[in-house]
């Protein structure tokens, strides 16, 4: 395996070598003309960066990785394959907490995973702020004032009405894979737009807070209290999911002196 400065070894134009595995770069130009190139040159010198930096952050760590020249090769054009819709600033960002919080170097799948959770620089929130306004926009998703295109398409796809009925443990695993799609078709150029509602407007969001509100001053606690507690009313009225985070919001409240929870939004006494 080469040494860390013949792997930084840079060419006359100053960039990266183009593979420092071998003098082909990534994504051999000795492939037939049948296999049309798809990687730029760009990502080329941000996969050699990303793997010298690893080199240097994990030492023999990163070197057991790998036990030929050739898996280095594949390796990286397998990377670069995954990040050619993501900038340096990006890719910096997450090798920056990779080094923070991974005492090993990460497989492609954790990058972009990590990717997310830093949030790219472009807009788009982390995967479980994601999930979460999804979650709190379900019952009525067009009209509300989104985050970003991509969380709503991912909603949509996930399917609302699973959103709204159904635990976390069930959805939130299906949200990362339509939201990592979804991402990724963003970054690579393709646009998405939010319905506008039509006809008469749904005001139950407001009424809802309106009652949360009015509620948490009658029971002497905060506005954050009282919308953690009633939480459940956000789901439809019959479902298991309602009745659990009921359930579950009267060990709350009877700990904060509350004997009675309300069963739908309505005034108050």
């Amino acid at each position: 395996m080469k040494t860390p400065a013949e792997i930084l070894k840079k060419t006359e134009n100053g960039l990266p070598q183009p593979s420092w595995t071998s003098k082909t770069p990534i994504g051999s130009e000795s492939q037939t003309s049948a296999t049309p190139e798809v990687i730029s040159l760009e990502t080329k010198a941000m996969v050699n960066m990303i793997f010298a930096r690893f080199m240097a952050i994990y030492g023999h760590k990163f070197k057991s990785c790998f036990e030929t020249q050739d898996e280095i090769r594949i390796a990286k054009r397998e990377w670069a394959l995954s990040l050619t819709s993501y900038d340096e600033s990006q890719l910096v960002r997450a090798v920056d907490r990779c080094k923070e919080t991974l005492a090993w170097m990460p497989t492609v799948s954790e990058f972009l995973k990590i990717l997310e959770e830093v949030g790219a620089g472009d807009g788009i929130p982390s995967v479980r702020a994601a999930y979460i306004e999804a979650c709190r926009f379900s019952h009525d998703p067009v009209g509300k004032p989104w985050s970003h295109p991509v969380v709503y398409h991912a909603g949509r796809e996930t399917g609302w009405f699973a959103l709204k009925s159904e635990e976390e443990r069930t959805t939130f695993g299906l949200f990362r894979y339509h939201y990592e799609l979804v991402c990724r078709r963003f970054r690579a150029g393709e646009s998405f737009d939010i319905p506008q509602p039509k006809g008469v407007t749904d005001n139950r969001d407001a009424t809802l807070y309106a009652f949360i509100k009015q509620w948490s001053v009658s029971q002497s606690i905060t506005q954050e209290q009282a919308s953690s507690l009633l939480y459940y009313l956000t789901k439809p009225e019959g479902t298991r999911v309602r009745a659990s985070l009921k359930k579950q919001a009267m060990e709350q409240a009877a700990r904060l002196g509350i004997d009675e929870l309300p069963d739908q939004v309505g005034s108050v006494n």
